[in-house]
């Protein structure tokens, strides 16, 4: 056995030792090959190879279960990938066939196949029709689908409704239509169309625009109908037809049309279109021919439509009316996605946001008319004649027929004669609060007449007698309590109705004076002069009995002179701010959300709220909620605001989450409880914590021994989390951070915690004992104020309190010269006025003659071009006669050469023909024998002669 294995060694040594020496023989001289050719270290390679599969092969025959493992394990890997490939192809199933999305009793017909060529043929036999586009796995489909049925089921004997499904592969709908979003409604109007729908999807919506689809035009056939159309907020436009010669005027087609556009481009339709068949109606409107369209405004003046400008066409009219229309307030539809639209909006200016329950197929809206008046007197800023005459009629109050609504601003009535004093006007002054009250109320009262809510004619000033002053004295004393808590340096009016008279009413103008004043009329210039009016929210109290009786809040001419008694205070506010508003209306039914972000309780039964948003100075004040929303309440929340120093208290929104159990020692501030805890008179230290914040809490025990430490009656410890409003305010942008707020007198001197300096117990100390009041600080806290330094610090108030009245006094001499220099300012810019008018002129004048000389050098450029052109075809023509000459030149020669040549073929012909007539005379005469004949020659036949004879003949005819 030794021997055998020993063979087999030495065989195999032998023949490595071969294979040695064959990749290697020749020693040195291989080598050199190996390293000077490539070919060699291919062999080498391929040398290693044979020896690895040799010794694998020699592996597996010693141990030959490792082969079968391996075979194994190979087969079943290729098992398992063709099983895997396999299965690939059953991942793809085919889609499911789709279903009806809508019920069969629905009344909308259901093409839940995308059959589009179905929908368009029975479009073609219905007038108006409702193209309903949906996905059936979109979620907004799926909730429109019952607001698409509620709205079919009311207006299905009119308008067809068609749904068809927009997402199955092999349908139409899928293949023709590239939607990027579900659902779309098209509506169309016979061959008009299509006309989408981008409003609420809400059925009462849905069926308004389809409404509006279906009577685009709205018919106006008496006066009453036409002042509705034109006190609405929604701008009108007005076309005159006249019916009596043909039952489709010209241009009535064009007019229907162009409204049509108009719901195209714009789906809200906020652009009324309405037409008017009596000629004294289209007067009042300043129409005079048919087929003139009427543009209203309310402010600016009205237009109608230049054809001898634009062309007659639908979208000419529909274009001029959207680029020209004016709009009281605006309606705002979020479609509830990411959008920029209320940015847009605040951008413009301060914003004021009514929600209110919207219900667009009612027949009237109160409330919107109340609104519309308020939007009309805030912007009526040059007492237009034709607003007024459209207030009263939202008024419902009756007045004389209109006798025409011109299209220029009429002219002003003459100013009322001044009246120097008022004879129904008391200064009454109410008692005081307490025993120890340093303040007095002083109202001025005074008795206004109204005449069915209109304002006090200017010729008959109202009189009153002392029985009437006494009823309004009687009726003030009754309500006295109201006007306790006006405590305000500005004036505030309240109105509140009398009993005895339904066309009286009181205004109260009242302001808080302090008991050192000495007397009210002796101080009456001081303390009225120039003064901030405020109307408090007191009116929310004022008894109303009727709208018409409803009065203005008006100002006195006694404690006002430049006002006029007969005017309105509210009336063209929009003019005298520079905080003009922007009126903007939300459905609360579908946008209430937006409300409760700005502050409207969530619960409520009814969802009415008012808001004003001013973006530049990021603050928004809101109506209380308490108070009805009506025209009274309005107008006051309207006047607070636009006043100088507002006194409408900033709101703010936040969460009144607790982070620290000891309530005790640590005050958990909330954004209604900031002012009251952080601006008081002790020292604050205030944390700023987000409850997202890990590492806040691990500061917690810090901040309790602190609080601990420090005495409770001159210092506040206090926390505020970042979901409140004051977070934001403050300008927190990290957490936590500490913040130190000293006593009253240094709350502007707050200052935060260095970010370099670690946060304990020791560092905290130090920080809020170095900045807080010294008074306050613990080792001074025992020291009391004794009552000679209270004596002391009552002279030095008085001794300001006159500094500060001469400083007032000098305040008031230097407005005095300010005004005086206002005066000499005004008749400067006057003159300047009148400058630039004459300057203007000129200039008109100007231009006027250089356009005329430019019309001049248009002409001499146009008789100079036209010269031109005349002398090119001239010398064109020139030119083509001398072409003409020469041509003719070369066919004069050739023409004498043709002459010439024929000349001698005919002399020829003829000599030819005299010689064959002599020879016809003397026929076959012996030539005589000494003529020498001619070889060859013989005499020319006969045909030759006559085609001879023929050929002159021809020749004579071409000659």
């Amino acid at each position: 056995m030794s021997e055998c294995g020993g063979r087999g060694g030495g065989s195999s040594s032998s023949e490595d030792a071969e294979d040695e020496g064959g990749g290697g023989g020749g020693g040195p001289a291989g080598s050199d090959c190996l390293s000077s050719s490539p070919t060699l270290a291919t062999a080498s390679s391929a040398g290693r190879l044979r020896r690895g599969l040799r010794g694998a092969s020699l592996m597996a025959r010693q141990r030959p279960e490792l082969l079968c493992g391996a075979l194994a394990l190979g087969c079943a890997l290729l098992l398992a990938l063709k099983f895997t490939c396999s299965r690939a192809k059953d991942v793809i199933i085919p889609a499911k066939p789709p279903v009806s999305f809508f019920s069969p009793r629905s009344p909308v017909l259901d093409l839940f196949q995308g059959q589009l060529d179905y929908a368009e043929y029975v479009r073609r036999d219905s007038e108006v029709v409702l193209l309903f586009f949906y996905a059936p796995w979109c979620g907004q489909s799926i909730a429109a689908r019952a607001e698409i049925e509620q709205a079919a089921s009311r207006l299905s004997d009119q308008v067809l409704f068609v749904a068809i499904n927009c997402w199955w592969n092999q349908g139409k709908c899928r293949k023709q239509k590239h939607f990027f979003y579900f659902p779309v409604i098209y509506l169309y109007h016979r061959s008009f169309g299509p006309i989408e729908y981008k409003g609420p999807m809400s059925a009462v919506y849905i069926e308004k625009f389809v409404r509006r689809v279906m009577k685009p035009l709205l018919y106006i056939p008496s006066q009453s109908e036409l002042l509705d159309f034109l006190s609405n907020y929604e701008p009108g436009v007005l076309g005159y037809f006249e019916f009596s010669g043909s039952p489709q005027p010209p241009g009535y087609l064009t007019f229907f049309t162009s409204a049509l556009h108009s719901l195209k481009k714009d789906y809200l339709g906020t652009v009324r279109f309405g037409v008017i068949t009596n000629k004294h109606l289209a007067k009042l409107v300043s129409l005079v021919h048919s087929g003139s369209v009427y543009l209203h405004r309310h402010f600016n003046t009205s237009l109608v439509f230049p054809r001898e400008v634009l062309n007659y066409t639908a979208e000419n009219i529909c274009k001029w009316a959207l680029e020209n229309q004016e709009t009281l307030f605006r309606w705002l539809w979020p479609h509830g996605g990411k959008s920029l639209l209320l940015n847009n909006e605040l951008k413009k200016g301060p914003a004021l946001f009514l929600f209110i329950p919207f219900n667009p197929l009612a027949e009237s809206h109160p409330l919107i008319d109340e609104i519309t008046e308020v939007a009309l007197e805030y912007n009526n800023c040059h007492g237009d004649q034709v607003v007024e005459r459209l207030l009263q009629h939202l008024r419902r109050v009756d007045a004389p027929v209109l006798e025409s609504l011109a299209l220029e601003v009429p002219a002003q009535l003459p100013d009322p004669p001044p009246i120097t004093a008022s004879p129904c006007c008391n200064t009454v002054v109410l008692p005081q609060w307490h025993s120890f009250s340093r303040t007095h109320n002083v109202c001025e009262l005074c008795v206004n007449q109204t005449s069915g809510g209109m304002k006090p004619s200017s010729v008959s000033v109202p009189q009153c007698s002392f029985f009437e002053m006494a009823a309004a004295l009687d009726s003030f004393y009754l309500k006295e309590q109201t006007f306790y808590h006006v405590a305000s340096d500005s004036i505030e009016c309240s109105n509140f109705l009398t009993s005895y008279s339904p066309f009286s009413y009181y205004t109260a103008c009242c302001r808080t004076i302090s008991r050192g004043v000495s007397g009210f009329i002796d101080s009456e210039q001081g303390v009225f002069e120039a003064p901030t009016v405020a109307f408090s929210s007191l009116e929310k109290k004022c008894e109303v009995d009727a709208p018409s009786s409803v009065p203005h809040i008006e100002e006195n001419r006694y404690l006002f002179p430049e006002v006029d008694m007969t005017s309105t205070n509210f009336t063209g506010l929009s003019c005298r701010t520079n905080k003009t508003l922007n009126i903007y209306l939300l459905d609360s039914n579908l946008f209430w959300l937006y409300a409760e972000r700005l502050g409207a309780p969530s619960s409520t039964q009814v969802k009415e709220f008012a808001a004003i948003v001013d973006v530049k100075e990021e603050s928004h004040y809101i109506l209380d909620p308490k108070q009805a929303l009506m025209k009274l309440t309005l107008e006051s929340f309207i006047q607070n605001f636009s006043v100088l120093y507002s006194p409408l208290k900033r709101h703010l929104i936040g969460s009144g989450s607790a982070q620290f159990p000891s309530q005790h020692l640590i005050t958990e501030v909330t954004t209604d409880t900031f002012w009251e805890v952080v601006l008081q008179k002790q020292d604050v230290l205030l944390l700023y914590y987000a409850p997202w914040c890990g590492f806040c809490p691990s500061l917690n025990h810090i901040f309790i021994q602190l609080a601990r430490n420090l005495p409770m009656d001159t210092f506040t410890v206090a926390s505020l989390a970042s979901g409140t409003a004051c977070f934001w305010t403050n300008c927190v942008g990290v957490t936590p951070v500490f913040a130190s707020f000293p006593s009253l007198s240094r709350k502007d001197l707050s200052v935060k915690y260095p970010e370099d300096l670690p946060i304990t117990l020791p560092n905290l100390l130090r920080f809020i004992l170095h900045h807080s009041d010294p008074a306050s600080s613990p080792q001074n806290v025992a020291n009391s104020p004794t009552k000679e330094c209270l004596q002391s610090e009552a002279v030095l108030q008085r001794g300001h309190i006159s500094h500060l009245e001469r400083e007032i006094q000098k305040l008031r001499a230097e407005i005095s010269s300010l005004q005086r220099a206002q005066v000499q300012v005004e008749s400067q810019l006057s003159s300047a006025r009148r400058d630039e008018h004459r300057l203007r002129q000129q200039q008109r004048a100007l231009e006027e003659q250089h356009s005329l000389l430019h019309a001049h050098s248009e002409q001499l450029q146009a008789l100079y071009e036209q010269k031109t052109r005349e002398l090119q075809e001239l010398a064109r023509k020139l030119q083509e006669l001398a072409d003409a000459s020469e041509n003719l030149l070369t066919e004069n020669t050739w023409l004498k050469i043709l002459v010439a040549t024929m000349e001698r073929k005919l002399e020829g012909r003829d000599g030819a023909e005299s010689l064959a007539a002599q020879r016809e005379v003397h026929p076959k005469q012996p030539e005589p024998s000494g003529t020498p004949q001619l070889p060859g020659s013989s005499p020319p036949p006969a045909n030759v002669s006559a085609t001879l004879v023929s050929e002159r003949n021809n020749e004579n005819r071409t000659d």
